[in-house]
């Protein structure tokens, strides 16, 4: 293998197995394996989040997608207290008619700091997961 593509490849096994630049691995967000549709088609997620050290607000948001690999709907998002300790989240969030139905879904969460930097509020990203959920009729 020439010495350029093997310097390559070393670059892009490092950035692999680095660890998100700003998160702190003892910062954890997790999706519950069941979410809700109820039948007017509000959708509630929910799940734990640990984060420390902030400066601004900080929020827990989820999305949801489910017939579409490309196509995902917000859900709701929820205010976080990043003091160390593990809270719970609950989103819950209306998507267009039709658009999610009781089955298998995938889900992803994120806890995100608006950090301030030279005045303006930039994202800041302590945790985030994506998950594979069963969404019931509630």
């Amino acid at each position: 293998m020439p010495v350029r593509p093997a310097l390559v490849l070393a670059a892009l096994l490092l950035l692999a197995v680095a660890p998100t630049a700003g998160a702190d691995p003892y910062e954890t967000v997790t999706v519950d394996p069941t979410g809700t549709v109820a039948a007017d088609g509000t959708v509630t997620l929910s799940g734990t989040y640990r984060c420390l050290g902030n400066t601004g607000p900080v929020f827990v948001s989820s999305s949801v997608g489910q017939k579409s690999p490309s196509v995902r709907h917000g859900i709701g998002g929820t205010r976080a207290v990043c003091d160390g300790v593990e809270h719970r989240w609950e989103n819950t969030g209306q998507p267009s008619p039709g658009s999610l139905e009781p089955g298998a879904a995938q889900v992803e969460a994120t806890v995100m700091e608006l950090h301030p930097q030279g005045g303006l509020p930039l994202p800041r990203f302590h945790a985030t997961r994506q998950q594979a959920v069963t969404l019931t009729q509630g």
